[in-house]
């Protein structure tokens, strides 16, 4: 099992996940909301290098426009992307 993301590291994750466009900002806040507690190192590093993107790139990832390419093709980041995809539960 991964380890979890200690609260320093996690502070600096979330420092560096503040992007330019209001859309991208929302739903890596969601992602947050519900993740923070369990997030891993590993899923830490994957969203590291979605961060890497430009926002209109990050936000063609996350709307499903387009898939990982290159580098950022491989499973921790498709992992990722997936729990950031995710709509919000609706209540009943």
């Amino acid at each position: 099992m991964d380890n979890l993301l200690d609260a320093r590291a996690l502070s600096k994750l979330k420092w560096r996940c503040r992007r330019g466009l209001l859309e991208n900002d929302l739903l890596i806040e969601r992602f947050f909301q519900r993740h923070e507690a369990t997030l891993t190192v590993a899923q830490g590093e994957a969203l590291s290098a979605l961060m890497e993107l430009s926002d209109n790139d990050l936000l063609d990832l996350l709307l499903r426009r387009k898939e990982p390419q290159g580098e950022l093709d491989r499973e921790d980041v498709r992992a990722l992307l997936a729990q950031l995809r995710t709509p919000p539960m609706q209540p009943n």
